[in-house]
């Protein structure tokens, strides 16, 4: 599949420029080169004297129509990458009408006229500057006129008349080359111009475009209806292709109602402002490489299911580097009945630009209280990230749904890729004597540590960093992590990920158990590594509760607290903590219930199988659950089963665990009356 311009959301990009320059200077050149830099013979046409302009017209169009028929029935080119103009019919009529009389005057149109001035034409200019006045006067008389851009939306001309895409094609087709045929008839007896009537030329020609159009319906034969496209691509989250727009919404563009500016959004989120939703409609590799603070990362096919607890409640602005996907989602939000979606004035880039850009580093001086709100905005918006626009797009890696399993398949077929970079956590000994091959490796007790007094704590996002950083990894890399006999060191090192706000990783379900089972390769080297930079997004961490929450959560008759210690320990009968027994409400699943063990690895059990089991103990997909065990380590594998593999919609992860609520004897406990350790447990 090939990503266009558009697609990427790259049109306002120095390589974007640069194509556009390139195909400007070359099709002005061929304009000039079949005669359009003449006014006498483009004014010809109107006088049956030279027909060029209609052989060209009708060759751009023919060849316009077979060439995207062409790619995206072969699937080279998808019609959701392609920006397609919507149907405007009012003002389409009026503007043709206007536009042909101006060509009958002068004899040029805009594109001709361009090319005529290169080659000295000074009716050219007349023509262009005449150009630039119309179109002030028309921004002068808007208002008058505003009544003919009523936008209908994307209108197939096929589909309007009920055909399908081949069958429309090879009709326009035949037209064509009977007027190929016509104008070169006229052209015969006038004896005008390049005379090709009857010539073998011409035959070809129009029998090339037949055969082509022909092909064209024996390779989609059931053709295609732009009903079925345009219902296809919003599937797929194809918003290129704009809903119907009303009066309300040019009405809204008009008064500058429809876009926030940047200094706006930075107040409104520094002053913590409730109903403001900022949706990031970026890839997700972009957005956790660097994102406005508060942010949340939606995918444009889900844009619409996403926002729609928010339609018509407080202020949703939607972002992206630049403004084109997010005006072209703004659009179709509205026409779906949305009135409170707004778009960021220029994007991040501008953000960056106006927001974030120290004041020493602007052209022009800055007043001191504006110097102060800039601080504070970086301050705010900062916190030690840097912020960087990638300029590469993520890799896409088929086959795997990030965060999730990894079978040792994909990871055989992808290990050799640049942005796939395997953790090992198995014991150092074992890294050592033999690991995948490029595998970094991590012990899992790096990334905890004493937090606030409570041992064993995941640490805080800026740490886990640091230590990304020194391993050489980028926020544009796929993780794989790699567990031995446990599982839950991989899950923990996942939950750190998600701390910083990394979502591109994936467990390799049996461990290096099935890797090596399997007889595939390994070896003892250590691969070289780069120091990195890594990004951290200290606001990613939504997961994690502490004490106080889950001890409201007990409260709560909707909430689920699971408990995955071993029985014993849940019951009371065992303990190795200041206290036994369990926090009141819990429900006990050992984590290992999750597993299944087989030729010496453990892997999960089915998903229909865990569903199944989960469906006993929790409501609904939305019930708020609470995971805990003793240090968050074991834990950390219900959570990613719930949230990642079951899609469990309101996960949380008590981290302190067991280990501090037993040392804190103000927290009530429910466990083996009068066992050791459970006195001053409260009622």
């Amino acid at each position: 599949m090939i990503e266009t311009l558009f697609a990427q959301d790259a049109l306002a990009t120095p390589m974007a420029f640069g194509l556009a320059l390139l195909i400007g200077v070359a099709f002005g050149l061929v304009l000039e080169q079949a005669g359009f830099g003449s006014s006498r013979r483009l004014a010809g046409i109107f006088y049956f004297r030279d027909m060029a302009v209609l052989k060209v017209m009708f060759s751009g169009l023919i060849t316009a129509m077979l060439g995207i028929a062409y790619v995206t029935a072969f699937g080279w080119v998808s019609l959701d990458s392609i920006y397609l103009m919507p149907t405007v019919y009012r003002a389409q009529i009026v503007g043709g009408l206007v536009f042909g009389v101006g060509f009958a005057l002068s004899g040029w149109c805009p594109g001709t006229a361009a090319a005529g001035l290169a080659s000295g034409k000074l009716d050219a200019l007349l023509c262009l500057v005449g150009a630039v006045i119309g179109s002030i006067i028309f921004n002068e008389v808007y208002p008058s006129v505003a009544l003919l851009q009523a936008d209908s939306g994307v209108q197939f001309v096929y589909a309007n008349l009920g055909m399908s895409q081949p069958v429309f094609a090879l009709l326009l087709t035949i037209v064509a080359v009977l007027a190929f045929w016509a104008v070169e008839y006229v052209e015969h007896r006038r004896k005008t111009g390049i005379c090709c009537f009857n010539s073998p030329s011409l035959k070809g020609f129009g029998t090339a475009l037949i055969v082509l159009a022909v092909g064209l319906y024996i390779a989609t034969p059931n053709g295609v209806k732009a009903t079925d496209e345009a219902a296809a691509g919003a599937e797929q989250g194809a918003l290129a292709t704009p809903m119907p727009v009303t009066s309300g919404l040019l009405a809204g563009i008009e008064a500058a109602g429809d876009h926030m500016e940047p200094e706006e959004l930075a107040d409104r989120l520094l002053a913590g402002d409730p109903d403001l939703l900022l949706a990031d409609v970026r890839p997700a590799a972009e957005f956790n490489a660097f994102h406005i603070r508060g942010a949340q990362n939606v995918a444009l096919t889900e844009l619409e299911t996403y926002l729609q607890p928010y339609r018509n409640r407080g202020l949703i602005v939607l972002y992206s580097n630049g403004m084109t996907h997010p005006a072209q989602a703004r659009d179709y939000l509205f026409g779906r009945g949305f009135q409170n979606a707004y778009i960021l004035t220029d994007g991040l880039t501008g953000f960056i630009e106006r927001c974030l850009k120290p004041a020493s580093l602007r052209p022009e001086p800055v007043p001191e209280d504006t110097a102060g709100q800039i601080a504070r905005w970086r301050a705010y918006f900062l916190d030690g990230a840097r912020p960087t626009i990638p300029s590469a797009e993520p890799v896409q890696l088929a086959g795997a749904a990030l965060p999730g399993l990894v079978s040792t398949e994909w990871l055989d077929e992808n290990r050799a890729h640049d942005a796939v970079r395997v953790i090992d956590l198995r014991p150092q000994p074992e890294y050592n004597t033999g690991h995948i091959p490029g595998a970094l490796h991590l012990d899992i007790e790096n990334l905890r540590g004493n937090v606030g007094g409570v041992g064993s704590m995941l640490l805080p996002a800026r740490l886990i960093g640091e230590c990304f950083s020194l391993m050489g990894v980028r926020p544009f890399d796929t993780f794989v992590l790699v567990s031995g006999d446990k599982v839950h060191d991989a899950t923990l090192c996942g939950m750190a990920l998600e701390r910083v706000g990394h979502q591109r990783y994936g467990v390799l379900d049996g461990g290096f158990g099935k890797w090596a089972a399997e007889g595939r390769h390994t070896d003892a080297a250590l691969p070289s590594v780069a120091p990195s930079d890594y990004p951290v997004d200290a606001s990613a961490d939504r997961f994690t509760v502490d004490y106080t929450e889950v001890l409201q959560r007990t409260q709560d008759r909707f909430a689920v607290i699971i408990d995955v210690r071993p029985a014993g320990y849940y019951a009371g009968t065992e303990s190795g903590e200041a206290r036994a027994g369990h926090i009141p409400g819990a429900l006990n699943r050992p984590y290992v219930e999750d597993l299944a063990e087989s030729d010496g690895y453990k892997q999960f059990k089915p998903t229909d199988v865990l569903a199944a089991e989960y469906q006993k103990l929790i409501p609904s997909q939305d019930s708020p659950v609470i995971v805990h065990c003793r240090t968050g380590h074991q834990a950390s594998q219900t959570f990613f089963v719930l949230s990642h593999l079951l899609a469990y919609r309101n996960v949380l992860w008590y981290d302190g665990g067991w280990s501090e609520w037993a040392a804190r004897p103000e927290l009530p406990i429910e466990g083996q009356p009068g066992h050791a350790g459970s006195a001053g447990a409260l009622p």
